[in-house]
């Protein structure tokens, strides 16, 4: 993912939050609608969410030291994931505490237009903030489908954006038909139930990102159809007789470690050897941009003749 696009979603979503909250916050204090404070709520754990992903951006950026040999760059999954402890201590348990406090102890809503018409400005704000983290996503997902996208990128902003604006639009709706059922029956329990359902909400996306992000966390690898290109990569130029073993691992959103040993021929010299090795690197490189840590084993493959119950069998061990 750019740093550009992906800030840019970050910044568009971080805006409109706090634009969002204030409305929100105003209006139920006004009027008194539980939905609403909710809704206040959630929009400033979002907007601390946004100012994490910007900050965990900015420490990923960090050059490698001796502490920290392979850089920073799963700073990015650290504060992705930590997005999803605040969406879920902050937005959905405060909602959940208290819509089955507003069931105890109902209130009557005062001022009922004043909520309906933020609500309806905020779904307007809403749905622009998802428009353009979805625009930002498209390069990215190419032809897999949302879902494959965000279980399966290793850039954790978008996916977090995304699932951060769709939860937030779907619970503008909750309030809205909330607060809308309370004007029409004049009984407050509906204004509770669309704050436990915008609870609810918060705690199932807040799962499925902890989920996510804790794999990005424990460490993923390429892609099958990288790990392919990868193999393509090394075999295309004939120097290695054969791949010995193959390992890939994401240090960060766009950079994939590559740990190879490979078969060369016993009677080559170290120096054709290296010269080989530093072919195969660039090609790597070439077919898969982010593989930008390259470790490569040389090995020698011997032959070893066996029987099995039926044939001769022969069986390929390296020399360590």
């Amino acid at each position: 993912m750019s740093a550009t696009g992906g800030n840019k979603a970050i910044i568009a979503a971080l805006l409109a939050n706090l634009g969002i909250a204030a409305t929100k916050l105003i209006a139920f204090a006004f009027s008194g609608a539980t939905s609403l404070l909710a809704e206040g709520v959630h929009s400033i754990a979002d907007s601390g969410n946004q100012l994490l992903l910007l900050l965990g951006g900015r420490k990923a950026r960090q050059r490698a030291d001796n502490k920290h040999p392979f850089g920073y760059g799963r700073e990015r999954f650290v504060y992705a994931f930590v997005v999803s402890i605040i969406l879920f201590s902050v937005g959905g348990v405060f909602s959940l505490y208290e819509g089955f406090n507003k069931l105890q102890h109902p209130e009557p809503l005062e001022y009922w237009w004043l909520p309906m018409l933020v609500l309806t400005i905020a779904i307007v704000l809403e749905s622009l903030s998802l428009r353009t983290a979805v625009r930002e996503s498209n390069p990215l997902r190419g032809d897999a489908s949302w879902i494959q996208f965000i279980r399966h990128s290793n850039a954790p902003e978008l996916p977090v954006l995304l699932l951060e604006d769709t939860a937030a639009l779907l619970g503008l709706v909750m309030a809205f038909f909330g607060v809308g059922l309370t004007v029409l029956t004049g009984d407050s329990m509906w204004d509770a139930v669309g704050t436990i359902g915008i609870g609810i909400l918060l705690v199932l996306v807040a799962i499925i990102l902890g989920i996510e992000t804790k794999s990005l966390l424990v460490g993923e690898g390429a892609t099958l159809e990288d790990v392919q290109a990868i193999e393509k990569a090394v075999e295309a130029g004939g120097e290695a007789e054969s791949i010995l073993h193959l390992k890939t691992l994401y240090l960060g959103p766009d950079e994939l470690l590559v740990g190879a040993k490979l078969a060369f021929p016993a009677e080559m010299r170290f120096s054709e050897v290296a010269t080989a090795i530093d072919r195969i690197e660039a090609r790597v490189r070439a077919s898969v941009p982010a593989a930008r840590v390259i470790y490569i084993e040389p090995d020698v493959a011997r032959v070893e003749h066996g029987t099995s119950l039926n044939t001769d069998a022969v069986f390929i061990k390296s020399i360590d």
